[in-house]
Parts: C-alpha cells; structure tokens; sequence
C-alpha cells in the first residue's frame, strides 16, 4: 500500500465535485492516477481496521465501501478521460466488481465451517469492541472467556465423530478451520495483552481463564489438522486444498478479462501438451532414446554440476541470457538492472514446498545441503540440472521477472494494485517461447530441458483448472505430472502441495501457459505484421505495468473504450501462426 498519496489540486477538486454529482463540462482534466491511489488508501485504511477475519462486521464495511466506490466511479465521464485514463477506469471498475463477488465467496466458505468455530462471532466482538475504545467490564469478559472454552471443547467433541470418516469434504472444512482457529487465536491474544497488566480489575478477573481458552484453542487447531484433515507430526503437510468450484473460476476468469470457459482453456492445455509431446519424442529420437521421451529426460538429468558449483552456473546463464537478448535487439535492459540483481541458497524446508529456483531481484536457488538424505541430494541435484537451468534461468531474471520487475517500478507503479499472474507468469513464459523460437536451444539436450517446463505449464493449467472444479484429486495430480511432465515424485509433490495450499489464487498455475500465449498472440498482431519492432513491442509492454493483457493491447491497439466495455479476444483463436498450436504440422515435419 502506497503511504504518500500524489494528490494534484485540481484532481482533487474534481473527485469532491463528482462525489457530490456536479460535474461540469469546464471541470479540470481528471487524474485516474489519484483516484486510484485515493481508492487504495481509503480500501487499506478500512482493511487495517476491520481486521478480525472473516468476521462480519468486515464482509459488512468492506462489502459497503466497495458499493460506494463503484458509485462514485459511474460519476466519472469516461469520455472526458484519455486513453490511458480509460484502462485505469476500466481496471479500476473490475477490481471492485470482482472484490464483491471475493466478498460473496469468503463469506460463504465462513459459513461452511460456522458449526466448526462457533466461537468465531465471541472473539470478534471482544475485539472489534476494544477496538471501538468502548469500557470493559473485567468480569463480563473473564465469563466470556469461560463460557468460550466450554464452547471450544464442545466444539472438539462434536468433531470427533468425524474424526474416522475421512470422506466427502471433512479434510477440506478442517484445513479450513484450523487456519481460521490460528488466525482467531492471535486476534484473542491480542485483546488480552491490549488490556492485561494495564487494567488491574482486568487481569485479576482474566489471567486465569484466559490462558485455559488460549490452550483449548491450541489443542483444537492441532485436533483438526491431525484428526480430521490427515497430518501427522514430522511428516509433510498432507495433500489437501481448497476447491473454489466453477462458478468462482469464471468469476475469477471474468475479472482477469479471459474470454473463455475453464473446459476451453483445459483444451487449449491440451492441444499445446499434443505440441509438447510430439517434440520431445523428436528430441529423444536425436538422443538414440527412440520415442522414450522418459528415458531422453534421465539422461539430462545426470547433467549437472557438482555440489557447491550451482551459484557459478547461474551466474554463467545469466550472462548468457543477456547476451542472447541484447545480440538480437530485443528488449530495453538498463545497466542499472543487469547490475543490481542477487543471489541467496534456498532453505532446505523451503525446497520441499519450491523444488526448483526461483527469481526476480533475488535469485533464490535450490540444490541439496548436507542434512539431506542421499536420495534427496541426488533428487535435487537430477531437478536442477543444467538444461533445465538454461531453460529457466531467462525466465526468472532477464528479460524475465527481474526485468520486469525492475520497469514495473518505474512505469506506472499505481497500476501494481491491478497485477496478474496472466502478465506477471506470462511474461517469463513468453520469454521461453521466443527463445525457442529464435533457437536458442542448441542441442537435443538443451530441447529437452525447455520443453520439460513448457509441458509443465500445459499440466499446471489442467491440474489446477480440474482441481478447483472438482474433477482431479491432490494424488492425481502427483501421478500427472509424474507420467506426463516427468517429474520425480518428490518433486511433483511438491509443486502440487504448493500450487493447492491457497498461497496462490486459483488461476495462478494456469496463467503461466495462458498468458504467455496472450501475449504471443499480441506479437503476431502488432509485430508481425510490421507495426512495431520487436523491442519497440516488447519495451511498450513492460511499460503498461502488469496488467490484464486484454488492456494491454486496448493501450497498445488505441481500441476505443467505453464505460461498459467488456474484452471479448480470443487470443488463442488468433494464434494462426503459432508452431505450438499446429501439432500435426510438427508430426508431418518429423
């Protein structure tokens, strides 16, 4: 959240004005910039505020404020706006639409789970009464606190009869609640500390109580994430997510301005994995692995550097990248962005969630230490071998997120509100493409090792997409990309774990594929056809910020906006010269 607002006097005095419905035609330019940055200030400020999760004092406020907010911006003459003015309006418009309808989801998961935390409502108004600053009553609230823990354990009680099933939903309500229980047993301890030692009566009536409540929620947390959702102390973290359900993906896919259905984009997926598969059997057949694409991707993996060598090798493809890019004159790199990025060694706990490096500004990368078993060291050291670097190495500093992040910081930050993993994923994957295009791969095993990622990111999209539907289980999805992609089981564990567990959004994983071929779509329209340069193209880019494609190419096009435009290009349609989306040519070219 931006702390220093850039207000612009006479912005400001056309927001007051167009609050109050008073526009006028002699009204100074308006500033989609400061209404923005306005928007972003007030949301943080009522979000700071109404911080008990998921309580429903917030879904109330939050879900008023967002009414309020698209009132306001209806007050805007859109016409009076230009181009660039518009796309902020336009990006401003779906961001509150999707947060009420975000609003409407979180509320309804809060109600699936209401018999699980019936102590939810008690601690929230214990605390959203303290942070109204109205008195406590010291023995009022150490008999909430009693009568609470005999609400926790009844709670417990009435759970344990679950507690064998394992079926249905069970395991998801209980991750569900367990999180949920952790986050309320902060705010509960926060309200007791605001008042203990500093209000006698309080901790006289409080300090015996409070500790009891802070336990039994404790214990009910770990009730449920063992009992009932699967976890076992020192092992991994049971494989167990959050399914969304279709109509919250078109929901999602609607604010990220994708035109198509979750089934249509499972295809796409699949067409492009047909493309995938029919070049790295070409690949293998060059290694003399016939059509053994399996045994082709053992044999690169045994091509890696000895322990304690990873951080030269990445920095050698770095340069390397650099250079590819800078040769053909692809991209604007600032010296100031080759010179600036680091590098730290990825925590061995972090690697059983993030097998593989990853990167930005900081390059954080994996390889094995010596606490790890000999199975382990030699699993690592096989998922992080060379080809599969030099494949991903492009993608995650230059032109990759590095130098994405590096100009999202200097063009248009206030848009950083609007980022999307379909620009922010889709930008590295572009990136890979466009090297394989351009032949960057050398050798049968520098192929293997681009495709191998590539094929990765057709799976994330069917893998994901089908795990929110509700039609591919956590297990399933480890034996897909095990017998698909390649990956060694540990590994597909891992990516799997990491791509359920709600660190992510549900689109996420898709966006990789889905948004690399939006943006290649994009190159076909404004650069081959011999509107733009490639680096003219690609610069203009990096400079709208990371926002939905779709707006993108509105800006990049001049298409002509309106208040109640809806982005209907379908991007994939259009990728009529695109190797990835004509496998039978590549099977007639073997």
């Amino acid at each position: 959240m931006r702390e220093k607002l850039a207000w612009v006097g006479c912005g400001v005095v056309l927001l007051w004005a167009l609050s109050a419905g008073v526009a006028r035609a002699d009204d100074p330019p308006i500033v989609m910039r400061n209404v923005i940055e306005r928007h972003l200030a007030d949301e943080g400020a009522l979000e700071r505020f109404y911080d008990v999760p998921d309580s429903e004092a917030r879904f109330t406020h939050v879900r008023q404020f967002q009414k309020q907010e698209l009132e306001k911006l209806g007050k805007i003459p859109f016409d009076r706006l230009d181009q660039d003015g518009k796309v902020d309006c336009l990006l401003l418009k779906y961001k509150l639409n999707f947060d009420l309808q975000e609003l409407d989801h979180e509320q309804k998961q809060v109600q699936e789970i209401g018999k699980m935390v019936p102590f939810e409502g008690t601690i929230a108004a214990l605390e959203e009464s303290r942070q109204a600053m109205q008195p406590i009553n010291p023995e009022e609230a150490a008999k909430t606190l009693s009568n609470m823990l005999a609400q926790i354990k009844d709670a417990q009680k009435q759970q344990k009869s679950a507690a064998g099933s394992k079926t249905g939903n069970i395991r998801v309500l209980a991750r569900r609640a367990a999180t949920l229980t952790d986050r309320l047993r902060f705010v509960l301890k926060r309200w007791y500390s605001f008042y203990d030692d500093f209000n006698p009566q309080f901790t006289w009536w409080a300090r015996e109580p409070y500790p009891k409540v802070d336990a039994a929620l404790a214990d009910y947390s770990k009730f449920l994430r063992n009992d009932l959702e699967g976890a076992k102390s020192g092992d991994d973290e049971p494989l167990v997510g959050d399914p969304i359900g279709r109509e919250a993906l078109l929901d999602a896919l609607k604010a990220e301005m994708i035109p198509y259905t979750p089934e249509e984009l499972i295809d796409i997926a699949n067409r492009e994995f047909a493309w995938c598969e029919v070049e790295m059997k070409r690949a293998a057949r060059d290694l003399g692995c016939g059509d053994d694409w399996h045994k082709a991707l053992e044999k690169v993996d045994a091509i890696h550097v000895q322990p304690g060598q990873q951080p030269q090798l990445i920095k050698q493809l770095a340069e390397e990248a650099i250079k590819f890019v800078e040769d053909r004159d692809l991209v604007t790199i600032p010296p100031l962005c080759k010179d600036t990025w680091r590098m730290e060694m990825m925590p061995v706990e972090s690697q059983k969630v993030t097998p593989y490096f990853t990167g930005g500004e900081e390059v954080r990368v994996s390889f094995p230490t010596d606490t790890m078993s000999t199975a382990d060291k030699l699993m690592s050291m096989r998922g992080n071998n060379i080809p599969f670097c030099r494949a991903t190495v492009l993608h995650e500093l230059i032109p990759g997120h590095h130098l994405q992040i590096f100009m999202a910081q200097r063009y248009k930050p206030y848009r950083r509100t609007f980022r999307t993993p379909f620009l922010v994923e889709g930008w590295a994957l572009y990136w890979e493409m466009r090297f394989w295009d351009l032949k960057f791969p050398r050798t049968p095993e520098e192929r293997v090792g681009m495709l191998f990622w590539r094929a990765h990111r057709c799976a994330r999209i069917i893998f994901s997409l089908k795990f929110h539907l509700g039609q591919m289980t956590p297990d399933e999805a480890v034996q897909m990309l095990v017998d698909r992609v390649g990956h060694e089981r540990r590994n597909a564990t891992a990516e799997v774990r990491r791509s359920i567990a709600g660190d992510y959004g549900p689109l996420y994983q898709a966006a990789y594929m889905l948004g690399a071929l939006q943006l290649r779509a994009l190159r076909e329209e404004l650069v081959t056809t011999g509107k733009m340069t490639d680096r003219q193209f690609n610069d203009a880019v990096l400079r709208e910020n990371a926002i939905p494609v779709a707006m993108i190419r509105a800006s990049l096009t001049h298409e002509q906006l309106t208040p109640d435009y809806t982005p209907n290009w379908r991007f994939y349609d259009e990728l009529t010269g695109a190797p990835a989306t004509q496998p039978d040519k590549a099977k007639e070219e073997q």
